[in-house]
């Protein structure tokens, strides 16, 4: 979020786990956030909407209003230019990924303007000082649907379905198991 600067109207790009959390500081800061879904996923818009953004839609739709930054969470290349056509000239693109797909080539008019595309590679220590006291005075609220350690691949395929709102939350078995004595 702080890539983006002073950004009033921003676009997130993939709404989940993090997106789901800095959405709601980032209304509660006074700002207009637009939530861009996989197509179809009316659920994760309907929850967008629910947190505070004002518009949500398929990530294949273009922004109903010309954007002052966009972040992708999504680890989807194609959708570079997708809010690089949806971002204001001197806008900013933000890549929030670890990984992420190829960036597909597009027309450079896509990028003239001073757009700008970014990368986010280390948070600092003020960053997590900033946005833990952030999330306590705007009172956010994470959704998570918990699963059993040992149901990990299911907790992924519903997050790859796109039947997740919010984060999922692995849970360890605390269980201790000691070996019989004879």
């Amino acid at each position: 979020m702080r890539l983006t600067g002073r950004a009033k109207t921003i676009g997130f790009y993939g709404f989940g786990a993090a997106a789901h959390i800095l959405a709601q500081i980032a209304v509660w800061q006074g700002r207009k956030i637009y939530a861009f879904t996989k197509s179809g996923d009316s659920s994760g818009q309907q929850f967008a909407l629910d947190l505070g953004c004002i518009w949500a839609g398929g990530s294949d739709e273009p922004a109903p209003v010309a954007l002052d930054a966009a972040i992708i969470f999504a680890p989807v290349g194609s959708l570079v230019p997708a809010a690089l056509r949806s971002v204001r000239k001197g806008g900013r693109v933000i890549c929030a990924g670890i990984h992420m797909s190829d960036i597909p080539a597009f027309p450079y008019a896509e990028l003239w303007g001073e757009r700008a595309i970014m990368s986010v590679a280390n948070l600092t220590r003020a960053d997590g000082t900033e946005f833990l006291a952030a999330a306590d005075q705007s009172g956010i609220t994470p959704t998570v649907e918990r699963f059993p350690l040992d149901d990990a691949n299911a907790a992924l395929e519903k997050l790859r379905a796109g039947d997740l709102n919010g984060a999922a939350v692995l849970v360890p078995d605390y269980r201790i198991v000691r070996p019989r004595s004879n």
